[in-house]
């Protein structure tokens, strides 16, 4: 009786130990996630995503969109194939917009002196919730890559509309006719580096009768598809990898 006991007390401690153990490495894992997909976003779509008046309808539209989707991808079939759970993208879009709100009003407002509303972030949640929502009526990672991914470069744009329409208003500026976010970019200045001064929509991508959002969006969706198979790969090896080898 008492080595019975002993191992159930045995079995208890190291239970508690886990669940404390698990306490631990949650949070760190979060933020660990959370730090790689902000820096991965602010190396590819960062320039078009930090100012108001680079959020235009051919790049910010195009790009954005695609670098997106490569952290949810790999995280729904984390989330998904091992626990059933369809909020991979919603979590992962969820943790990088807190993060980049903290990184806007941190650095570029109280360090830097932009006004907020000049650097506020897209946002990103109703494309990982259809995304999500695919995943939990399919169940199935071939129909969420193929329409879920092509509703994500979709509705990027729409989704966006409400923040960046207010920037569109047409005012006249010293006799020159401009955007309120073009305004503000004269107003606010940045550095002097070549891709900052260029023409943001330069290119004949503008006369395809006058409808560069759609055309972008439709490119979008059809390139977001196959970076979604390819990430949720890249989140299967990574499920496979054994990074603590059993005692």
């Amino acid at each position: 009786m008492g080595v019975v006991r002993s191992a159930i007390t045995t079995a208890e401690q190291q239970h508690r130990v886990y669940k404390a153990f698990d306490w631990i490495v949650i949070p760190i894992v979060v933020l660990v996630i959370i730090g790689a997909f902000h820096i991965h976003f602010m190396l590819t779509a960062g320039d078009w995503d930090f100012w108001i008046d680079w959020k235009d309808r051919r790049w910010w539209v195009t790009i954005t969109p695609i670098t997106l989707i490569f952290f949810p991808a790999a995280l729904h079939y984390l989330f998904w194939q091992h626990f059933r759970l369809p909020f991979g993208a919603t979590i992962c879009c969820a943790g990088l917009l807190a993060g980049e709100w903290v990184s806007r009003v941190v650095n570029f407002v109280g360090w830097a002196y932009y006004p907020l509303n000049m650097v506020v972030p897209a946002e990103i949640i109703p494309m990982a919730l259809v995304l999500d929502s695919v995943l939990l009526i399919s169940r199935s990672f071939l129909v969420t890559g193929v329409i879920g991914s092509m509703i994500w470069g979709l509705i990027f744009y729409p989704a966006n509309w409400a923040i960046i329409a207010p920037y569109h208003v047409p005012v006249e500026y010293n006799g020159n006719m401009m955007s309120i976010a073009d305004l503000m970019g004269y107003s606010y200045v940045r550095t002097g580096t070549p891709e900052y001064i260029r023409i943001i929509e330069e290119g004949t991508l503008r006369t395809f009768g006058e409808s560069v959002v759609p055309v972008s969006a439709f490119f979008t969706g059809f390139i977001s598809v196959f970076a979604y198979f390819i990430w949720v790969g890249i989140g299967k090896a990574l499920a496979k990898t054994i990074w603590v080898k059993k005692l």
